[in-house]
């Protein structure tokens, strides 16, 4: 078929004929190309909270993917790319590992895993040797970014490490330089903590007392009377860090406790790659093209699976290839960016594979601030202020 440019400018216009002219060369030259990506969930029993509203939607995650695989796929037809998903869940952990060989040995290469650390760190020596793409989209801990390295994993969801660094650059930024730290039992909990007291290190902030919650009562009926005396200290504090990764007490402690201060961490002031009250840089019809597609708004896990899709779209869309390891090397090259409604581009780390980007700190029903916070300076990237950086984490660049 032979185009009339002439004609086409006039009906129209230059630039708009002239985006029409490049989409029907690359249609018409380029060889088209297929490309399967598997989403692999190893199931897993969900903490008790004490409120129904806090659990988590079972499509979390894949519902993301499958929103991203539509996005790609409407760029995809100018090119003759096509993109598909498959979907897996398993319940048993011994049969995790079996299911990614097998779709492995039927020629599967690009898989988005959400499964907790100790399968990831299966997944990576399992992967060793093998010419495969690996997202993890639902695991924050800092070990698999800074001291247990995974090679072969690359992270889209943000650290705890990015998270704590967000909020004390906001409690630096706010003044607010003494924190009450509170804790729950739990192995996550500790962790969150750990974290927390790193980033409070870092940016000068002073942790005033540390406190473990360990009651067992309903605090539906007795926070009221069990928190104020919990947070009572012998000094001030601006503000409380709580750190509950299930949620089983961090919601009760805004506006109960001893003194009156922003609560901050797992509750209040929370620091998220995505939460529904984003509408910057395009995120609204990202917000309505997600709800019309599940009939709820897109949690962080559904923003992570998202980003790992759209980094292998994008990156296939700039190469024209399919191929794995051409893919894996664009991806880890300073010529990626991934357009992730951040209001800036995206890339991942070459010494740990964590993908960087600006957090929001928001509340149930706002956007309160976003970090890096203003005055934040870096030699490369104030994004890199979030996190390990090169020269604090263990783990090496190639």
């Amino acid at each position: 078929m032979f185009v009339q440019p002439r004609a086409m400018i006039k009906k129209y216009g230059l630039k708009s004929a002239t985006m029409c002219l490049w989409l029907f060369c690359c249609h018409a030259f380029s060889s088209p190309i297929m490309l399967n990506i598997s989403y692999v969930k190893l199931v897993q029993q969900q903490p008790h909270t004490l409120s129904k509203i806090l659990k988590k939607p079972d499509d979390s995650g894949y519902s993301g993917a499958k929103l991203a695989i539509n996005d790609s796929n409407t760029t995809g037809k100018f090119l003759q790319q096509h993109f598909q998903l498959s979907y897996y869940a398993e319940e048993e952990i011994s049969k995790f590992l079996p299911l990614l060989e097998s779709e492995y040995q039927q020629g599967k290469r690009i898989f988005i895993i959400d499964a907790p650390i100790a399968q990831l760190v299966q997944i990576n020596r399992w992967a060793k040797a093998k010419a495969v793409l690996l997202f993890n989209v639902s695991e924050s801990a800092d070990t698999l970014r800074n001291s247990q390295c995974l090679e072969a994993i690359f992270h889209t969801i943000p650290s705890n490490a990015m998270r704590s660094d967000a909020l004390a650059q906001w409690l630096l930024y706010r003044r607010m330089n003494k924190v009450l730290l509170v804790h729950g039992n739990h192995v996550e909990d500790k962790q969150l903590a750990t974290s927390f007291k790193r980033s409070a290190k870092r940016f000068g902030i002073k942790i005033i007392a540390e406190k473990q919650w360990d009651f067992n009562t309903d605090l539906r009926r007795s926070a009221q009377q069990e928190i104020p005396l919990f947070t009572q200290t012998m000094q001030d504090y601006e503000a409380v860090y709580v750190a509950d990764k299930s949620k089983q007490f961090a919601e009760f402690l805004p506006f109960n406790t001893y003194l009156p201060r922003p609560v901050i961490g797992s509750a209040g002031l929370e620091a998220l790659a995505w939460h529904s009250v984003i509408e910057q840089w395009g995120a609204t019809q990202l917000q309505h093209r997600f709800t019309q597609l599940t009939d709820r708004v897109m949690n962080e896990i559904d923003f992570s699976a998202y980003l790992a899709v759209r980094s292998v779209a994008q990156t296939v869309h700039k190469i024209h290839s399919n191929e794995s390891e051409k893919i894996i090397d664009y991806i880890r090259s300073d010529a990626f960016e991934l357009a992730a409604y951040k209001g800036r581009k995206l890339s991942f780390r070459s010494w740990n594979q964590q993908l960087r980007m600006p957090l929001a700190l928001v509340h149930p029903h706002a956007l309160v601030s976003q970090s890096p916070q203003p005055g934040m300076l870096h030699p490369v990237t104030e994004l890199d202020t979030l996190g390990f950086d090169i020269q604090e984490s263990q783990c090496k660049s190639e």
